[in-house]
């Protein structure tokens, strides 16, 4: 086994023909394949993705490419940070076996006139402050799922609404591949692992970790017997503002099946907020199952 891991060397390639002749050779050899979608500079979360991948007879596959579709007007494509050899090595140490790093010219080599949208999942929480970034989303997923052929594709639960759109429209469209959720990765006080934290100051890093501790204390009070969404809306609202300098994008209590806005706490719910810290934009969740005696 030392030896193989020896002779074995991550593959990088970064056209789409060279990416599907090697697909084609690893289902030759009866291999399953595994997406894990990635824009690049990577953390731990994505490397959990890779995790929860591997498996007798995977074949790993890992894109990074940061997808200008779905960057609005006034975001940060530009300035999305990147780092392709960091990446590269990182991915290889996970053990990712192919690492798909197209530029944009090879995923859109001529004016985009056909996408993939989807209807009310985007029409809600990120959707709302972000027009269009949903649709960006699904359609670069939507080539990628052609391109790869993957059996399996991991998301992480930071993004829980993307992972359920990317969900339904694997299974309207009928894609085949299942769409898997991966647990969220924290640093050690508990901020969510997102690229965009480098953009954080000292002071607004420090800040940010009340947006994991106000879920914490939404997910005590539910399980203490509090019922109504508005009231752990208010009070996740309240704590952000009293302990930081943090602007209140969103903080919503709704169904996690469907996205469908609550007034009693009830089945699985998900708990979503998004918090401006100057101008670095975070995201954070967590899913609580409540289950009723009867």
């Amino acid at each position: 086994m030392q030896v193989e891991r020896m002779l074995w060397r991550m593959q990088k390639v970064t056209q789409i023909r060279e990416l599907r002749q090697i697909i084609r050779a690893q289902r030759r050899l009866g291999k399953s394949i595994a997406l894990v979608p990635t824009m690049g500079y990577l953390h731990r979360g994505h490397l959990s993705l890779v995790e929860h991948a591997k498996g007798d007879g995977v074949f790993i596959v890992m894109s990074l490419f940061v997808n200008p579709l779905q960057f609005g007007v006034k975001e940060d494509f530009s300035k999305y940070p990147r780092d392709l050899e960091r990446d590269a090595e990182m991915a290889e140490k996970a053990g990712v076996d192919l690492l798909f790093h197209p530029d944009v010219a090879e995923m859109y080599p001529q004016p985009v006139l056909s996408y993939i949208d989807i209807d009310e999942l985007a029409g809600v929480l990120c959707g709302t402050s972000r027009p269009g970034h949903f649709r960006g989303v699904c359609t670069v997923v939507g080539k990628l799922f052609n391109i790869v052929q993957a059996d399996k594709v991991y998301f992480g639960q930071k993004d829980y609404q993307q992972y359920l759109i990317i969900k339904r429209m694997a299974e309207d469209l009928n894609f085949a591949v299942e769409v898997i959720a991966a647990p969220i990765i924290r640093e050690d006080d508990g901020l969510a692992m997102s690229s965009r934290n480098v953009y954080l100051s000292p002071v607004h890093r420090k800040e940010a970790v009340v947006l994991n501790r106000s879920l914490e204390k939404a997910e005590l009070d539910i399980g203490n017997g509090q019922r109504n969404a508005r009231m752990i809306g208010k009070m996740i609202k309240e704590q952000i503002t009293q302990e930081s300098s943090g602007q209140i994008d969103y903080v919503e209590v709704r169904n996690a099946e469907d996205l469908t806005e609550l007034e009693e706490i009830k089945g699985k719910v998900l708990i979503a907020l998004a918090v401006r810290f100057g101008t670095t934009r975070l995201i954070d969740n967590k899913v609580v199952e409540v289950k009723e005696n009867v």
